[in-house]
């Protein structure tokens, strides 16, 4: 992570490959991992429970999206390849959820590029996983996420994530919003 992040909630975490990474950083002083799915918060309990470190560890059984989930205190919310399990109708939400009612000061969300689909042998129309509600080409993020953006009071920017295809990007796409200072 590039950013100045002390306190993260890693949302949708799964079984915790985002949250076992940043566990064995010094920098952390807090890590909450967030999932809906019991058995994998069960399994990222049981991966991280050896792991010896100072930093103060929550595990959370909920949905983000419930605004009575208790994010208090968290400088940074990641969404590492689980905005595509939304239904797009519920995006709004995410947005309110995370820019509106908790305002971090910094999100990083990172979803596939449909566009980068045809290097990995998917046909048109196809997706990586059946669970993905839909998977958008970087023009379709990019215009999303700078509407949050503006939207928001953030500034946000995009990144590649894994080797890039000619013309098509790399199989992941990052953006990361940052919170703009007061009078800037």
């Amino acid at each position: 992570m590039r950013c100045s992040a002390r306190r993260v909630a890693d949302l949708g975490c799964g079984p915790g490959p985002l949250f076992e990474r940043l566990i064995q950083e010094d920098r952390f002083e807090a890590l909450t991992g967030v999932e809906l799915r019991l058995g994998d918060l069960d399994t990222l309990k049981t991966r991280v429970a050896p792991i010896d470190t100072r930093t103060e560890l929550r595990f959370v059984h909920g949905s983000f999206l419930d605004s009575a989930l208790d994010l208090t205190g968290h400088d940074t919310f990641v969404m590492l390849e689980t905005l595509e399990h939304i239904e797009p109708d519920a995006l709004s939400q995410v947005e309110r959820a995370f820019f509106v009612l908790r305002q971090p000061r910094t999100v990083i969300i990172t979803t596939p590029n449909a566009d980068y689909n045809p290097v990995l042998g998917l046909k048109p129309g196809r997706r990586r996983h059946w669970d993905h509600r839909f998977e958008w080409g970087r023009e379709r993020f990019r215009h999303w996420a700078t509407g949050v953006a503006g939207r928001n009071d953030c500034t946000v920017r995009f990144d590649d994530v894994g080797p890039c295809a000619s013309g098509l990007g790399a199989p992941t796409q990052m953006a990361t919003f940052e919170r703009r200072a007061p009078g800037r």
